[in-house]
Parts: C-alpha cells; sequence; structure tokens
C-alpha cells in the first residue's frame, strides 16, 4: 500500500483529506508542523507527501528544500492558498513535484497523486488534470467536475495540446500543425470556433482557456 505523509496544520482540513486519501486506499499518517515532518519523513521515507505551505516551526518550502538537500527524493504535492505565479514557481524551484490549490475538490486531489505515482514508477502520464478537468490520454475521454464531458475528437486533441502546455501560450500555427496537420498560414476562424465550442462544453472551467491576442492561446491551470 502507498504511504503518504500529510503535512498540515489546519485540523479542518487536514481531517477530511486524511479521509480523503484513506478512502482512496493510502496508507496515511498525520503531522501538523514542519519540524516534525522532517523528523517523520527521515525516519519512515513515505512514498509520497502532501506537504502544506503555512506551517509552524518551518515553513513548507523550507521543509521542502531541506529534504531535497538531504537526497529525500520522494513525490511532493504542495498545497496552497497562495495565488501569484511567483510563490508557486518558488515552490516548483524548491523541489516540489506539483502543486494543488486551495480549496481543491477530492477527485482532482486523487487525481494528481495518481500522476505523480505514475511518474516515479516510470510508466507514462495518462491523466492530464487542471482545474476541476481530467483528460485521461489512454481511453480519450475528457471529466470536469466529475461530470463526463462528450468532446469530438478535434476538441479533445486541442484540449491535450493545450493541458500538456499549460501555462505555456500555444500559438495558432503549432495548434493547426497539432492538431489539423495543416501548415495553412490563412483564416484561422476555423480553428477559433472550435476552441469556443470546447469552452461552452467545459462551463465556467472554459474561462481558463485564454486568448492571448496576437499569440495564440494558453491554458491557465490554478
Amino acid at each position: 500500500m502507498t504511504r503518504i505523509l500529510v503535512v498540515e496544520d489546519d485540523l479542518e482540513i487536514a481531517g477530511p483529506l486524511v479521509r480523503t486519501l484513506q478512502g482512496g486506499g493510502y496508507s496515511v499518517a498525520l503531522v501538523g508542523d514542519g519540524l516534525s515532518a522532517l523528523e517523520k519523513a527521515k525516519t519512515t521515507k513515505p512514498d509520497m507527501i502532501v506537504l502544506d505551505l503555512g506551517l509552524p516551526s518551518m515553513d513548507g518550502l523550507d521543509v521542502c528544500r531541506n529534504l531535497r538537500a538531504q537526497k529525500l527524493d520522494m513525490p511532493i504535492l504542495i498545497l496552497t492558498a497562495r495565488t501569484s505565479e511567483l510563490d508557486l514557481v518558488v515552490g516548483l524551484d524548491a523541489g516540489a513535484d506539483d502543486y494543488i490549490m486551495k480549496p481543491f475538490k477530492s477527485s482532482e486531489l486523487l487525481a494528481r497523486l495518481r500522476a505523480l505515482m505514475r511518474r516515479v514508477d516510470g510508466h507514462d502520464v495518462t491523466e492530464l488534470i487542471g482545474n476541476g478537468i481530467v483528460l485521461n490520454t489512454e481511453a480519450r475521454s475528457c471529466t470536469c467536475n466529475e461530470v463526463e464531458v462528450a468532446l469530438t475528437s478535434t476538441e479533445y486533441q486541442l484540449l491535450e495540446l493545450l493541458m500538456r502546455n499549460s501555462g505555456r501560450v500555444i500559438s495558432r500555427q503549432q495548434i493547426l500543425r497539432d492538431v489539423w496537420n495543416t501548415d495553412w498560414s490563412g483564416s484561422t476562424k476555423n480553428l477559433d470556433m472550435h476552441v469556443s465550442a470546447l469552452r461552452r462544453k467545459l462551463g465556467e472551467e472554459g474561462e481558463h482557456i485564454s486568448t492571448i491576442r496576437g499569440l495564440g492561446f494558453r491554458f491557465d491551470r490554478t
């Protein structure tokens, strides 16, 4: 059974989080401060760590840096209420493997953890996750906030391309090459229509597909 160390000092978050992980088939240990997290990680060497940033005794970023400095390489998923891109970049630079924003959906958390474990095991990532959207690249299926979304083949390929490159602007030309297999340089109205249709199908989460004027499109994962 996969062992997860949860580091969270807020019991209102920690309790439901532990129950969610146990319900997902994980063995869970819980500590509530940074120094205890370091000691527990060193002595028990869990398979994965779910780490809050705002902790007593030692900030989550420092916990992360210390673990990596001691050559402890288990995957670390950061829980954070911090919304600035700089904060998230600093977390990843400190050695975290992924992050999820509070408040989060249980299904998205579990999907992120499964994806992290597949990376560690050397398997291809088969789920792309962000903003309540889960794209299964083996089944070629999409769920949004735990509801299945019926996508056309083109819409699926478009969403997969954007989610694989979340945070990056993908030019119209690259999308046409990768999705439509063409180097067409004229009107891209057909592409715009597909993006609009995809946004509508994703509902509120479709707002995370941003149009970057004069450049292309970007999937913004929060």
